[in-house]
């Protein structure tokens, strides 16, 4: 078992980073752990954990932002902006299901922000980095410094804040992040349409996503997954399901959804459901819900939406994969192989016909350490990378080798 440093303060935390520096000791970052599964493990002696720096130090409901501690429980968070009829408008995913790591709201804020994973909204409000403002944190060198400020609207020097999204704790440990809110929506629907093959099914999301209806998500479920929900199977047997979702006040949804009825789902069996059964769907399509009572490795694949039907249907004949589509056809959540043969050759073979790129969320340990579990680098990004982290972590004791080898 590793030691464990616990800071309780953002001095505690800068002494402790500096210890490590000082005496060059690798040190894996922990909020909750509810992510650890993704990546490569890291191999250190000594974990650096941030659950004691915990609570939300300033929320100001009229300037749509809150201010947290980097180990402040996701949940807590959520609950306190719900309150006030606010959200996380990205609609961050909690993958715990899915990669086996207990019950559910077991994230943390600030491993939100360092994963940068986002949920079906992304497709129309953006990633977790476009709703990033600011951070206190400790640079690999032990040394504390701040990014960004409360302010949207903020062009002073470099937009830090976009570069330690998604760095996995790799650059520097976050204290504290600053994040903008919005208000939730009134209500919200979602159209369902049965039995469309992929094609068919992702070029009516992209005429949905492309018309004035302003649909805040879309997703299809072929039958092969599609028997998880109950709604799939009311006909006795499961039918793939193609789903759009708008949100807003409640006269305009249901103008919006008589429009986009006649727009995309003319002759096809298809039904809406209301507010609330909306609301659990798109939880089980954001969190991996269809993939996560399987044993299968599972990747997680960025293309162009038009490109998704290909892509899962080859990766279906080189990988026996199966697969569904978030982002309008621009996500495929997919499971290909067993977790110590995630089948990482076809995968990366398919997606490099494309302009995407392909993570490996859940395998074996002893797989993760030796795969490429994030898309490769090229040339030129991987010497920006090295000089990036060269700046921040010259000792490389933050997280050493989460994302990449050496």
């Amino acid at each position: 078992m590793p030691s464990v440093l616990k800071p309780a303060t953002q001095d505690q935390l800068r002494d402790a980073v500096a210890w490590a520096a000082s005496s060059k000791t690798p040190l894996e970052i922990i909020g909750s752990g509810s992510k650890r599964a993704i990546g490569r493990p890291v191999e250190a002696a000594w974990q650096l954990d941030l659950g004691a720096l915990s609570g939300i130090t300033l929320y100001e409901p009229e300037e749509l932002i809150i201010q947290a501690k980097a180990g402040t429980p996701l949940a807590e968070l959520l609950e306190v902006i719900d309150r006030r009829g606010q959200c996380l408008a990205f609609d961050p995913p909690d993958l715990s299901a899915l990669l086996g790591a207990g019950g559910g709201g077991r994230g943390t804020v600030g491993g939100m922000v360092a994963a940068n994973l986002a949920g079906p909204s992304r497709v129309k409000m953006g990633a977790v980095r476009d709703h990033f403002l600011g951070f206190q944190a400790v640079s690999g060198r032990g040394e504390a410094f701040k990014g960004g400020a409360r302010v949207v609207k903020n062009v002073t020097g470099y937009d830090l804040p976009k570069l330690l999204a998604g760095s996995w704790g790799t650059l520097a440990v976050m204290s504290e992040v600053i994040l903008k809110v919005l208000p939730k929506p009134e209500t919200e629907a979602t159209l369902v349409i049965f039995g469309l093959e992929d094609g068919d099914a992702i070029a009516r999301l992209c005429q949905a996503m492309g018309s004035s209806c302003e649909a805040s998500a879309a997703a299809h479920v072929p039958a092969d997954l599609a028997g998880c929900f109950d709604l799939a199977r009311r006909g006795g047997q499961a039918m793939a399901i193609t789903l759009i979702r708008l949100d807003g006040v409640a006269p305009s949804v249901e103008y919006r959804m008589g429009k986009l009825r006649g727009l995309v789902a003319q002759a096809v069996p298809s039904m809406v459901i209301g507010a609330a059964d909306s609301h659990d769907l798109w939880s089980e399509i954001r969190d991996c819900v269809p993939l996560a009572g399987s044993s299968g490795a599972v990747w997680r694949i960025s293309v162009p939406p038009t490109e998704g039907p290909r892509v899962l249907e080859q990766l279906r004949e080189r990988a026996q994969a199966r697969g569904y589509y978030d982002w309008s056809g621009g996500l495929i959540w997919c499971e290909a192989g067993t977790p110590d043969d995630p089948k990482e050759e076809a995968v990366r073979a398919v997606v490099s016909t494309t302009t995407g790129h392909a993570t490996l969320i859940r395998a074996s340990s002893r797989v993760r350490a030796d795969a490429q579990v994030f898309d490769p680098l090229s040339a030129g990004a991987r010497s920006l990378s090295a000089r990036i982290k060269a700046q921040f972590d010259p000792l490389g004791v933050l997280n050493p080798g989460r994302m990449y080898g050496a």
